[in-house]
C-alpha cells in the first residue's frame, strides 16, 4: 500500500472492535549524552525534558490521537510521580480503569545518544503490582484485542497476567510486544503465551535473539526464513521491524515486506510503541495486517523525525506528512 493509498484510508479508522491496553504509565526523563557512561564514570547531560511514557501509555496517546477508543488499565498509584501522572493524564483526555494505593509510578531516565539511539534506566512501581481482581474487573467484551507488554509479562506479576489471559474467551485478541524484555521472560511463561495464537512484534534485535531460539545457532539474520519457521513451530501472526529496511509480516494467510517511510532519524524513543499504536489502530478497524504495518510504519517514520517521546501524529499532521511520499 502506497502513501497515497495510505492517506486515503485514514478516514476509516474508527473501532470495530473494542481495545483494551494492559501495561505502564511512567515518568521518563529524557536527557542527551554524547556517550553511554562507564563504571565509576561522572559525564554531563543536556536534559531534554520530562514526560510521562510507558509502553502501554504511549500507544494509548498514538491511538487517542487517531481518534480510537480504549480501555486502559495503567495502574495510577500514590506519589510523587503518581500525581504528575494523573495531572498529564487529565490534560491529555486520558483516563485510566486502575487506581491503586500500593505505591508510586514508576520512572526511568532516558540517555539519548546523537545517533538518536536511547538507552533506558527504570525503576520499577505500581505498573508491576497487579492482581487478578483488577484484571477480572475489566469486563472485556468477547471481540476485545488486548495489548501487553514484555515489562509486565516478565515482572513477577507475569504469572497473574498470564493466566488471566488464558482465561479469557477465545474469541479475545491478543498483540504482544516484547521488548527488550523477551530474554526476561521464562521459557515456560513463552510457550503458554504463544499457545494463545498473540500476533508479536519484533525489532530487529529481538528477531535475532528468537531466531537463535529456533535454530538453535548464531547466525546472520534472514528475517523470511525467521518468519517461515516462526509460523511452523508457532502458527501466530509474526511482524519483524527492521528499522530502515521496514517491517516484514507473516500470518496463515499472506506474508511479505512492508516498505519503509524514509526519514532523518533525530530521537528513536517511542519508535516501537507508536508503530504498536498504528498497527492496533489498523487491526480494530477492521485492516488486514499488510494495511495495519503499513500504518505501522508511517507513524514511527514520523515518530523518531521529532524530538522527544510524546509526538504521535493527529490525523491531520500524518495526512501532511505523507504527501511528500507522493
Amino acid at each position: 500500500m502506497q502513501a497515497a493509498e495510505l492517506n486515503n484510508r485514514l478516514i476509516s479508522l474508527t473501532n470495530q472492535r473494542p481495545i483494551c491496553l494492559i501495561g505502564a504509565a511512567v515518568i521518563d526523563v529524557i536527557a542527551d549524552t554524547d556517550t553511554l557512561p562507564y563504571r565509576g564514570s561522572d559525564i554531563e547531560l543536556r536534559q531534554q525534558s520530562i514526560n510521562i511514557g510507558g509502553c502501554a501509555l504511549n500507544i494509548a496517546i498514538t491511538l487517542n490521537r487517531l481518534g480510537i477508543n480504549t480501555l486502559n488499565a495503567l495502574p495510577v498509584g500514590q506519589g510523587m510521580w503518581a500525581d504528575i501522572i494523573r495531572s498529564r493524564l487529565k490534560e491529555k483526555g486520558i483516563t485510566s480503569a486502575i487506581e491503586t494505593d500500593r505505591g508510586d509510578n514508576s520512572w526511568c531516565l532516558a540517555l539519548v545518544e546523537p545517533d538518536g539511539e536511547r538507552t533506558f534506566l527504570s525503576v520499577s512501581g505500581v505498573e508491576n503490582l497487579w492482581d487478578r481482581h483488577a484484571l477480572d474487573n475489566l469486563n472485556l467484551p468477547p471481540d476485545t484485542l488486548v495489548y501487553l507488554s514484555g515489562y509486565q509479562l516478565s515482572a513477577p506479576c507475569g504469572e497473574i497476567l498470564i493466566s488471566w489471559l488464558e482465561s479469557l474467551p477465545k474469541t479475545i485478541g491478543l498483540f504482544i510486544d516484547f521488548g527488550p524484555r523477551l530474554t526476561d521472560i521464562s521459557e515456560q511463561h513463552l510457550i503458554r503465551l504463544l499457545a494463545l495464537k498473540p500476533t508479536i512484534s519484533l525489532n530487529r534485535q529481538e528477531a535475532e535473539l528468537i531466531d537463535i531460539h529456533l535454530s538453535g545457532i548464531t547466525r546472520t539474520l534472514n528475517v523470511e526464513v525467521l518468519a517461515q519457521d516462526w509460523m511452523k513451530r508457532y502458527q501466530c501472526p509474526l511482524i519483524i521491524r527492521v528499522d530502515k529496511d521496514g517491517a516484514y509480516y507473516h500470518d496463515m494467510g499472506s506474508h511479505g515486506w512492508i516498505t519503509p517511510f524514509k526519514t532523518t532519524v533525530v530521537d528513536s524513543i517511542g519508535a516501537g510503541d507508536s508503530h504498536a499504536g498504528g498497527v492496533i489502530a489498523g487491526l480494530a478497524s477492521g485492516w488486514s495486517l499488510d494495511q495495519a504495518v503499513t500504518l505501522g510504519n508511517a507513524i514511527a517514520s514520523y515518530v523518531v523525525s521529532q524530538r522527544g517521546g510524546d509526538c504521535s501524529p493527529y490525523p491531520q499532521e500524518l495526512e501532511k506528512y505523507l504527501k511528500q511520499y507522493g
